[in-house]
């Protein structure tokens, strides 16, 4: 029996984790037409969960405070369910949609398309931004979306971790930027979400990832695949530290995570010997934790012909392949801790304040499918 009310954690406004609400008397979405009623298990935190509840997405002024709204309307109205990297198990089936989906184990593809190309997304949402997520006991979303992924090796928790949020904007990252095998390539911010799913998109599409990361986390990278580490906390002489662990080449493509200062350090490793480059210079930047402003002279980026790509969200091809490749095993999960849907407040703060234990990603449970699905990660087993 599906209940008429659940439990879900409201955010409430912008603002700190009080804006957040845990809430019990949710009325529990129905399917529409094209949709199945997931009941959750897991749902990856990401990032994007705090700016935008904080409202640090700035997109014209500096000093702007807001959500980010690429459609030329806002879309975060409150109250709202956020959680974008949705696991569940199909419940309930709306019209046009066939009733055999019911039982199926899902992995959900984050976005709001705003029409069905396969090849572009002009105006990126999702949901837990401009319809409400997982973090909740149930959510309904689009059946096509909703990927079956029947991999009884993977645990849901696991599966959560693997989430489009950064696995899809890594591969969107690499596929902007062209990247091709043999190629050798920077990824910063290597630890996190996004970061580690760049290493583990490079090998399986045969480039060579590079990490910037702190150096308690080299061990854990490497053996995730990259064929180094650059300490991020000694940034001097940091392309000759690029030159020595490349074998003297520049780097082909960067993966940015980090914005600020740093990026004009990442545009010096592809361009110190442009005679043995095969193609262009490229930059991929994804994100700006390290700084939302850059001083770059223009005069680098057009002589050196270095290419920039902006890249927030991916396309439905792209999160196909990415499912193809969860399924057949060829990418792992890096999780790091579960935590209950009703502590989401301590999971927040856990995630702003991460310390050197920290690597992957942070799940979220609903306290009723927390003994099978969370407490086997929980953070004190860590």
């Amino acid at each position: 029996m599906i209940p008429k009310t659940m439990k879900a954690m409201l955010l409430t406004g912008h603002g700190g984790i009080e804006k957040l609400q845990y809430a019990e008397d949710v009325p529990t979405p129905e399917p529409e037409w094209g949709e199945v009623l997931v009941q959750v298990t897991a749902t990856a935190k990401n990032n994007t969960d705090r700016k935008a509840r904080e409202g640090l997405y700035p997109t014209k002024e500096k000093g702007e405070v807001t959500s980010f709204q690429m459609g030329g309307a806002p879309t975060l109205t409150f109250p709202r369910i956020q959680g974008a990297d949705v696991v569940g198990h199909v419940v309930a089936v709306g019209e046009g949609v066939d009733e055999s989906r019911i039982g199926q184990r899902g992995l959900l593809d984050f976005n709001l398309y705003a029409d069905d190309r396969q090849d572009i997304n002009l105006t990126p949402d999702y949901y837990g931004h401009g319809a409400d997520g997982g973090f909740a006991e149930y959510v309904a979303v689009p059946s096509d979306q909703f990927h079956h992924v029947e991999n009884t090796e993977l645990a849901d928790a696991e599966l959560a971790s693997m989430g489009m949020c950064s696995y899809q904007t890594a591969l969107h990252m690499l596929t902007s930027a062209r990247v091709k095998p043999g190629e050798h390539v920077l990824v910063t911010g290597a630890s996190g979400g996004v970061g580690t799913a760049l290493i583990q998109l490079c090998r399986v599409m045969g480039a060579i990832p590079y990490a910037l990361s702190q150096q308690d986390k080299a061990e854990a990278l490497v053996k995730l695949g990259a064929a180094a580490v650059l300490d991020r906390a000694d940034m001097s002489g940091f392309t000759d530290k690029v030159r020595a662990v490349t074998g003297g080449r520049p780097v082909d493509a960067v993966m940015d995570l980090a914005g600020g200062d740093m990026t004009d350090k990442f545009i010096d490793t592809m361009i110190f010997d442009m005679n043995s480059r095969s193609d262009y210079p490229r930059l991929s930047i994804a994100g700006a934790s390290a700084g939302n402003l850059t001083e770059i002279m223009w005069t680098r980026i057009y002589l050196y012909q270095v290419q920039v790509f902006g890249v927030s969200h991916g396309t439905r091809e792209e999160a196909a392949q990415l499912v193809a490749w969860i399924r057949s095993g060829q990418l792992k999960p890096v999780l790091h801790a579960a935590f209950k849907l009703s502590d989401l407040h301590e999971a927040e703060r856990y995630f702003v304040n991460r310390n050197s234990n920290y690597f992957g990603k942070i799940v979220i449970v609903p306290d009723a499918q927390w003994a099978e699905h969370g407490s086997p990660f929980a953070l004190e087993k860590k």
